[in-house]
């Protein structure tokens, strides 16, 4: 004859009151990695700053001589800087905006420099896309990146365009901070959601009927 009473309820041949290990585990451990997601999202923010800062400096910086390499590259962006344009090897058109804040189009000319290699030149700015003629020659302007590689924005503009929108660090896009909020979000997220799991499984495992 079976005793009277309750029996504990199991869980997985456990009592139901003990904590899961492996998923706890498992649950801490994705947790721990989206905190230092977010951490590095936090750096990651802090550095964006000091650069942008840093080419923010460089605008009031003496013109520099047109760069070679990465490293010059890096040294002249948004500097004032010149090139000599001893032919025009093609034109093209990409989306741009005017100095006057009006959307358009950007006339891009790459050129062979008279003392050797390649650059990119945007020569002004137009509402229609047609492209215009220019021989080439001395331009004047400011290094800006482009894509891998940088351009000179033409100041002034060359051809008989319009000036271009002054290329500005500040447009270089610093949402770190966002993504590191993110993070943390999901971070506490899936600790609570993993949190309410467990107080219902408890909650809802009543003990097995006596015989």
């Amino acid at each position: 004859m079976g005793r009277l009473g309750r029996r504990v309820p199991l869980i997985g041949g456990k009592s139901a009151g003990r904590i899961p290990v492996i998923a706890t585990l498992l649950v801490t451990a994705a947790a721990a990695l989206m905190v230092g997601l977010g951490i590095w999202q936090l750096r990651r923010a802090e550095w964006k700053g000091a650069m942008i800062a840093r080419y923010s400096a460089a605008q009031t910086l003496s013109p520099v001589a047109w760069p070679r390499n990465a490293a010059e590259r890096e040294d002249a962006l948004y500097r004032p800087s010149s090139v000599n344009c001893a032919a025009v090897l093609a034109l093209r058109e990409t989306a741009g905006r005017s100095a006057a804040g009006q959307s358009g189009w950007s006339h891009v000319a790459r050129c062979r420099l008279a003392d050797g290699g390649e650059a990119e030149v945007a020569l002004g700015w137009s509402a229609a896309p047609s492209p215009p003629t220019w021989p080439g020659g001395t331009v004047t302007g400011v290094v800006a990146p482009a894509g891998e590689s940088v351009r000179l924005v033409a100041a002034p503009a060359q051809a008989g365009l319009q000036p271009l929108a002054r290329p500005d660090p500040r447009d270089l896009p610093n949402n770190h901070l966002a993504y590191a909020g993110q993070w943390f979000f999901f971070a506490v997220t899936a600790l609570i959601i993993y949190g309410l799991a467990l107080r219902s499984r408890w909650a809802g495992r009543p003990g097995l009927p006596p015989r």
